[in-house]
């Protein structure tokens, strides 16, 4: 077969009803679609390398996005040229094309299901029929236990986070900050994430002696920021053995042991409240639908009267039936499973149902895709370490999963908010001032002390 390239553009043409916007070259060296321009560098096409014909085969078993991300993992399907502008092309086709019906299964239009139909055969001639070709080891395949216990959240934090703390330093920088920095022209990663980190503490209003409680502490840096620039008494709790351990070495390193403690402990079981401050730094995302008045119900009692939360959490957008919510697969299987996004209003909303005062909102969604980028820049800058560190499978999926939220931030398909919330006190008295903020023009958003 000399013209697979061809084959597959028309196909990938007929089944989208839209030109292709990225060219393609097969494994048999044929290539079809727009010409690539400077080799398909940033200002040109991206090229969409289709390395063996096994890809198809998993398309065929598993069609849609969990097919596709098993052929990247496994290495099967590749980029040549800019990631970021391929991921932009092609998710802006696949979500801009008309979605199956979904009710009733058996009733589907008539004419979409005969293309669908149509389409798999002509897949099965170029790939071949044989048997589905087996996940790549990286997936999570089995979850044991019911959705959201303290025994199955563990086992999905240890698969996202226990995968080696030198991968994570080559791939976060020294700063070992795994949430969105805070920008501003001319800072380096570990400079922006420094200001996020005390940014989270001035609106925290911390003063030395106060007591933190920092939920999902994964490497210490928030803790040890806290302790060592503000003087405050910090326990971090982390699901990761692998983190803790990371953790309390640098706290003795920094000679903070005498005011920093971090456990292995699930938020669910602190006991030891009250505390003046927490802070919740994309932890949320990992609690899921189900626990979500639990979260907060748990940390507004962990609060001392007056006490604030700072919950940094990265949200989807709204669906106007959300009841059609789903959740990503390549993100559920290989990223974080288990995880789930709530949009803004339904966070607010359930902080809101728990006791606290919400007094502040800021989205810093540009900020994420930013750190996205220089998080990518590190792992492809030292990729042959990175796999050596890991898996080829297990540097890949972060690689794809990176980019491909870096254009998801950038395009508002996904946000993340710093929602400061407070357990007022009866009298109403909440300690802040009365200008929370100033904005000290176009782009500048800072937030004071409160």
């Amino acid at each position: 077969m000399a013209d697979a390239a061809l084959r597959l553009t028309t196909l990938a043409e007929e089944l989208l009803g839209t030109p292709l916007p990225v060219r393609i070259r097969a494994w048999d060296g044929s290539e079809s679609g727009p010409p690539p321009v400077s080799g398909g560098g940033p200002d040109g096409v991206p090229v969409l390398v289709l390395r063996h014909r096994r890809a198809l085969r998993r398309l065929l078993w598993r069609p849609g996005e969990l097919g596709l991300a098993r052929a990247w993992v496994a290495g099967e399907i590749d980029v040549e040229g800019d990631l970021y502008t391929a991921l932009d092309l092609l998710t802006g086709v696949a979500w801009g094309r008309p979605k199956e019906p979904k009710e009733p299964r058996k009733a589907v239009h008539p004419v979409f299901d005969a293309r669908l139909r149509d389409g798999a055969r002509q897949l099965l001639k170029i790939g071949g029929l044989l048997p589905p070709p087996p996940p790549p080891p990286e997936e999570v395949r089995r979850r044991s236990g019911r959705l959201h216990t303290k025994y199955r959240d563990k086992q999905a934090i240890s698969h996202h986070y226990d995968v080696g703390n030198d991968f994570y330093a080559l791939v976060l920088g020294p700063s070992m900050v795994y949430s969105c920095a805070y920008w501003d022209d001319g800072l380096t990663l570990e400079e922006a994430q420094r200001d996020k980190l005390d940014l989270i503490c001035r609106k925290l209003s911390l003063k030395e002696g106060d007591r933190l409680l920092d939920v999902g502490c994964g490497w210490g840096s928030m803790a040890i920021h806290a302790a060592r620039e503000y003087g405050v008494q910090v326990t971090g709790v982390t699901l990761s053995r692998e983190q803790a351990a990371f953790a309390r070495k640098r706290i003795a390193e920094e000679g903070l042991t005498d005011r920093i403690e971090i456990r292995v402990q699930d938020y669910r079981d602190v006991r030891d409240g009250p505390y003046d401050a927490i802070s919740s730094i994309g932890m949320a995302e990992h609690v899921g639908a189900v626990r979500y008045h639990e979260y907060a119900e748990q940390l507004f009692a962990l609060l001392k009267p007056g006490g604030r939360l700072l919950n940094h959490q990265i949200a989807r957008r709204p669906e106007r039936d959300e009841s059609s919510y789903r959740i990503d697969e390549f993100i559920d299987r290989y990223v974080f499973p288990d995880g789930e996004l709530a949009h803004l209003g339904r966070t607010v909303g359930t902080l809101e149902e728990a006791g606290f005062e919400v007094r502040d909102v800021e989205s810093i969604r540009e900020h994420y895709a930013l750190t996205l980028r220089r998080w990518v820049a590190n792992l492809e800058a030292d990729w042959h370490r990175a796999t050596r560190l890991t898996t080829p499978g297990r540097a890949r999926v972060w690689r794809l999963y990176m980019a491909a939220s870096a254009v998801a931030f950038e395009r508002n398909r996904i946000g993340v908010n710093q929602i400061l919330a407070v357990k007022t006190v009866d009298s109403g008295a909440v300690g802040l001032p009365l200008r929370t903020r100033v904005w000290n023009g176009p782009g500048t958003a800072r937030a004071d002390s409160p």
